[in-house]
């Protein structure tokens, strides 16, 4: 069967991986240069089961209460005219629940365990490099009040299967000596052994060149512009070239994987994805020093964001990355927001990183309400979905491409997830891409 990827990130790359594995003949289309250069360009690089509670929890409201015009907040909902972003945050208000937190918690943790063993297939199998560590994923908390409500979080993961352990502080600290220097402020952890951690952008290229080899067949600089519709199926996808030429490709089956810009292909089709960006922000630094550098994997919940080492071709750096800015497609990078995860690694890690040297990046993650993806097979019967998947994408990615893979098939999935959960077919509803 000939399939068409729409998009060249994680879930687009893993998508076409697996296809082509299952005998499909796959072409992958994107507007980027080199696969993986949008939201998988620069991320916190965690493979991370155990972050596994959605930003919808019933912790969240009074959060987003007190966060609310405070331009360093952890998370920001900045408040636009815009019927979309209203819609999705009522969505998340309804996901708040503890018994809508327990079911998704169950659901991020099902698919993650699975994706994170696919990973790890995969790696052995394509002999793929991408500064990956197998140490573990490290949660620490410097509030009690945090810790605290991570305890029921955590022991929810463990009856799931996901090993998340409470530790001491002091067993924090042996785990990940650099964290010696706030051991006054630790409350407590959680520790992940099986979770790791590596470069995105490397490993999406990395399997990309693999496809290549297999016979996939890659569009690079070519902007989707429509999906058409005929007789209740696709019947084509239009895009333009890097010379902006016309062209129009024909398929058996289409795969939409274009991150958070794919509701704004889907909806002239009358289908709502509840997706809307999310803008996240990383920090990239060479290590000064390597004796005050941590070498697990972290993740510093009350500010949210992660922290990763990546030791490659392009040396020894510190990968921090976190934090949500909701304001519609604007990749602008905000000083303030960049500043204080700066000064969040200072105080946690002084003189670690050469600061002077940080690299900012922003990308849009495609956020649901509820943080599930939505993988699965559309109401257009030739038109799957791989696309939702927020904070997560790298954690899920091989799993949703093994999955999606499957379906387009006919083959059941081999992982218990609400598959295609959250997309609504809306027939009159018109909007298109240049609303980006």
């Amino acid at each position: 069967m000939r399939v068409i990827v729409l998009g060249a990130g994680l879930l687009g790359v893993s998508s076409a991986y697996f296809l082509q594995q299952l005998g499909h003949d796959v072409t992958v289309i994107d507007r980027q240069a080199t696969p993986g250069a949008e939201t998988s360009f620069a991320n916190g690089g965690q493979i991370s089961v155990s972050h596994a509670e959605p930003w919808a929890n019933p912790g969240a409201p009074l959060k987003l209460l007190q966060w609310l015009g405070k331009e360093d907040a952890p998370l920001l909902f900045r408040l636009r005219a815009e019927a979309r972003q209203w819609l999705w945050g009522l969505q998340f208000l309804r996901e708040c629940t503890p018994a809508r937190t327990r079911h998704n918690i169950r659901q991020i943790v099902n698919l993650g365990t699975y994706s994170r063993t696919v990973l790890q297939q995969l790696r052995r199998d394509a002999s793929l490099q991408y500064s990956q560590r197998t140490q573990g994923i490290l949660h620490f908390y410097t509030s009690a009040k945090e810790f605290d409500a991570a305890l029921e979080p955590a022991a929810q993961m463990r009856a799931l299967g996901c090993e998340r352990q409470v530790v001491s502080a002091d067993e924090a600290v042996r785990l990940e000596p650099a964290l010696r220097h706030i051991r006054p402020r630790l409350a407590g952890a959680t520790y992940t052994a099986e979770d790791e951690s590596g470069d995105a952008n490397a490993f999406a290229r990395g399997l990309a060149q693999r496809c290549e080899a297999a016979g996939v067949k890659f569009l690079m600089g070519h902007h989707i512009t429509a999906l058409r519709e005929v007789a209740g199926q696709v019947d084509h996808v239009e895009l333009t070239d890097a010379e902006g030429r016309y062209q129009r490709l024909k398929a058996d089956a289409y795969v939409l994987a274009m991150g958070a810009f794919s509701p704004l292909l889907a909806a002239p089709l009358g289908l709502r994805l509840p997706i809307y960006p999310a803008k996240g922000y990383s920090v990239t630094m060479p290590v000064k020093d390597a004796a005050m550098a941590h070498q697990v994997s972290l993740t510093d919940d009350e500010f949210k964001l992660v922290f990763s080492r990546l030791t490659g071709e392009q040396g020894d750096r510190l990968r921090i990355a976190g934090t949500a800015e909701l304001n519609g497609y604007d990749r602008d990078l905000n000083r303030v927001r960049c500043e204080a995860i700066v000064r969040r690694v200072e105080q946690l890690f002084p003189g670690a990183g050469d600061t002077s040297q940080a690299q900012f990046w922003s990308g849009l993650r495609p956020a649901t309400p509820s943080n599930l993806p939505i993988i699965g097979q559309s109401k257009l019967p030739n038109l799957y979905l791989n696309t939702g998947h927020g904070t997560l994408g790298w954690t899920h990615a091989c799993g949703s491409g093994k999955s999606i893979a499957r379906i387009v098939t006919g083959l059941a999935p081999e992982v218990d997830f609400a598959f295609t959960a959250g997309a609504q077919r809306l027939p009159q509803r018109r909007e298109h891409l240049s609303n980006a």
